[in-house]
């Protein structure tokens, strides 16, 4: 059975959830604040539903915690949040959220995006280590080739570094300088202008996914999942 804890200081909005949530399936727990939450064994738990404005600790830095724990790096964090500006949410996936769901919202949303995105996960471990996925847009990390409908594209060494970093980490922001120094390794100098060229080569071979590839102006790249 999936584990899920909703954090989140409004004591209404987490019963509600904690009722819909047991209905379909899931165990859940539920925290009034970002200090309570760490306080669980967070390692145990398939998903966190993580809201942003707390009065303690604020979701971002909840998230910010577990993402430095090797134990819940990877776990999935979805924010709840009434903060709508494009700065908020893009502060949001930089931190680390798999997710971003506003309020107000139906919970028929929440479970939606909660079924998406454990959906996601499972298949992608299937699939194991040495296969990323969304689609039909398939990278073979092992071969180093990337798929399109079943036929491979010619990706240089970069291209296909970038799109690997992407699609391993969707929904987070990476900026040009993060790029450049997790794929340019061997190089002194390279220009941010660089990173655009590559990407805009790659949004160009993979097609309809190219439109997955979003950009912001002082922020960097990410790849919507």
């Amino acid at each position: 059975m999936k584990r899920i804890l909703v954090v989140d200081d409004e004591y209404d909005l987490c019963e509600i959830l904690r009722f819909n949530l047991e209905s379909e399936g899931y165990d859940v727990d539920v925290a009034f604040s970002g200090e309570a939450a760490l306080n669980y064994d967070l390692s145990k738990y398939s998903l966190v539903l993580l809201d942003v404005m707390m009065e303690d600790l604020s979701g971002f830095e909840v998230a910010k915690v577990l993402r430095a724990d090797e134990k819940t790096s990877s776990l999935p964090i979805i924010f709840l949040t009434a903060c709508t500006s494009e700065d908020d949410i893009l502060l949001g996936f930089d931190v680390g959220a798999d997710d971003y769901i506003k309020k107000p919202f139906s919970v028929r949303e929440v479970l939606a995006r909660i079924k998406s995105l454990l959906n996601r996960i499972e298949h992608q471990q299937r699939q194991g280590k040495n296969v990323i996925t969304c689609g039909e847009l398939i990278i073979e990390l092992n071969s180093k080739t990337v798929q399109l409908d079943k036929k491979e594209i010619s990706f240089t060494k970069k291209e296909f570094g970038i799109l690997r970093l992407l699609l391993e980490h969707p929904n987070r922001m990476f900026s040009r300088d993060e790029i450049l120094s997790l794929i340019w390794t061997d190089e002194v100098c390279v220009l941010d202008r660089t990173v655009d060229v590559n990407i805009a080569r790659i949004r160009k071979k993979i097609g309809r996914y190219g439109k997955n590839i979003i950009s912001r102006s002082g922020f960097g790249y990410l790849f919507n999942a």
